[in-house]
C-alpha cells in the first residue's frame, strides 16, 4: 500500500494525544477517518477538524466493540492505539481492574481485528498497525501487566502477519518509547533519568505511516540509546532488569502515582 490516498482508516483510543496526531497524519495522507474514544466531546471535535466520522466507545465493555464495528463501515487501515497505562505492582491491581487492561489492550484488538479479518482478506489488501511498547520488548520496574499486555500485542501481530504472507493484507506493529508533549507517559510529568530522551507525538504518526506504506513488521520509535537498550534487553533480560532497577526506581515511582487513578 504505496499509496494511502482514498483509503478508509480506523483509530482508536483517539480522544488521547498520540491518537489525533496518528489521525491528522492519514488525513494529511489522503485517507478519509473514523476515530474512536471514550470522550464523545474530544473525538467529535477531531473528526470535525479531519472532516471524518466519530463512534464513541469504551473498549472494556464488549457491547460497545460490536457498536463500533457496526458503524465504521468498510475499512482499509484500522490502526489499534487505544491502551490504558496498566502500571504498579500487580499485588496492587484488583482482579476487574485487570480484566480491563488485558481487554483494552489486548483482548479489544484481536476481537477487532478477527471481526475485520474476513473482510481484508476477500478484498485482497488493507492493513492492521498495533501500537504497542517499547514496552513489549524488554520490561522495566512497574510494568509487569502494562508489559503483558504489549508483549501480547507484539506477539499477536507477528503471528497474524506470518498468517497475512501472500494474501495482500499487511501487518504491522509500532513500538514508541517515552513520548513528550501527548500521550500516558507526558501526561505522567515524570522526570526521566539523564540522557534518556523522548519523541514527539509527530514521530510516531509518522512512523505509523511508514510502516502501512512500506508494510514494516516492525518499527520502533525512540533515540538510538533506547532503541540499543532495548535490543540488549531482549537478549540479556536479567543483565537488563539489574539495570533498569538500579536507574528506573525513581521515574517508575512517579508514573505509578500519577497513574494510579486510571485503573
Amino acid at each position: 500500500m504505496t499509496s494511502l490516498r482514498g483509503s478508509a482508516a480506523l483509530v482508536t483510543g483517539a480522544s488521547g494525544g498520540l491518537g489525533r496526531a496518528m489521525a491528522l497524519s492519514l488525513r494529511a495522507a489522503g485517507c478519509s477517518l473514523v476515530v474512536t474514544g471514550r470522550r464523545r466531546e474530544v473525538i467529535e471535535a477531531l473528526a470535525a477538524e479531519v472532516g471524518g466520522r466519530a463512534v464513541t466507545a469504551d473498549l472494556s465493555r464488549p457491547g460497545d466493540l460490536g457498536r463500533l464495528l457496526d458503524e465504521t463501515g468498510p475499512l482499509d487501515i484500522a490502526v489499534m492505539n487505544a491502551a490504558v497505562p496498566a502500571s504498579g505492582a500487580l499485588e496492587a491491581w484488583e482482579p476487574e481492574q485487570i480484566g480491563r487492561a488485558l481487554e483494552v489492550n489486548l483482548g479489544s484488538p484481536i476481537a477487532m481485528t478477527r471481526a475485520l479479518l474476513p473482510g481484508f482478506l476477500a478484498r485482497g489488501s488493507g492493513h492492521f498497525v498495533f501500537i504497542s511498547s517499547l514496552s513489549g520488548k524488554v520490561a522495566s520496574p512497574g510494568t509487569p501487566l502494562y508489559s503483558a499486555t504489549k508483549f501480547g500485542l507484539r506477539g499477536f501481530a507477528h503471528g497474524l502477519r506470518c498468517d497475512l504472507h501472500g494474501t495482500g493484507v499487511g501487518c504491522s506493529v509500532v513500538n514508541p518509547g517515552f513520548v513528550r508533549d501527548a500521550g500516558m507517559f507526558a501526561d505522567t510529568g515524570a522526570t526521566l533519568p539523564p540522557g534518556v530522551g523522548t519523541v514527539s507525538p509527530e514521530q510516531v504518526a509518522a512512523a505509523v505511516l511508514r510502516a502501512i506504506r512500506r508494510n514494516r513488521a516492525e518499527v520502533d520509535v525512540a533515540p538510538l540509546t533506547l532503541r540499543i537498550g532495548a535490543l540488549i534487553g531482549g537478549v540479556a533480560p536479567g543483565v537488563s532488569a539489574a539495570v533498569q532497577a538500579r536507574l528506573g526506581g525513581p521515574t517508575a515511582g512517579q508514573v505509578v502515582d500519577a497513574q494510579r487513578h486510571k485503573r
